[in-house]
């Protein structure tokens, strides 16, 4: 199931890679994102939820438990300064995190997927549950990005 999930991560990021790209510049400095942002800073925050999620995965996966917190969106897209990037970097940045994170997928064993997860003061939640609400995640802002 894991090997199953990282394949469909992949492709998906390798889809929207190559749409990505063909937004200009000046483009993806408009509003189009959610909480008002523009479509550097939605991406910028797809990389944060990878940097995060990156870290979920792999310590529920080594350590059969997570429990960490929630992080604050808006000011790790202030602080990333994802405005003031280019977008060719943050499209590649997005990528690249988005591909290591697939190979952690595919590399977790299906008999963990159900290890339970808490983030912040959410319910318990599983592995697998939480690795496909990342990819749906991913995929709402990505189509956000794509259509506004």
């Amino acid at each position: 199931m894991a090997r199953e999930l990282g394949k469909r991560f992949s492709e998906a990021i390798q889809e929207h890679a190559s749409k990505l790209r063909g937004i200009s510049e000046q483009t993806s400095t408009r509003a189009g994102g959610g909480e008002g942002w523009s479509r550097k800073q939605e991406l910028g925050h797809l990389i944060d939820s990878a940097t995060n999620n990156r870290v979920r995965f792999i310590v529920a996966a080594l350590n059969g438990d997570y429990a960490g917190p929630t992080y604050d969106g808006n000011g790790w897209v202030d602080l990333g300064g994802y405005a003031d990037s280019s977008w060719s970097d943050l499209v590649e940045l997005w990528t690249r995190q988005n591909q290591a994170l697939a190979r952690v997928v595919e590399r977790i064993p299906d008999q963990v997927l159900n290890t339970r997860c808490k983030i912040g003061e959410n319910e318990s939640v599983s592995l697998e549950f939480l690795i496909i609400d990342y990819l749906n995640h991913m995929q709402q802002h990505i189509q956000h990005i794509l259509l506004s």
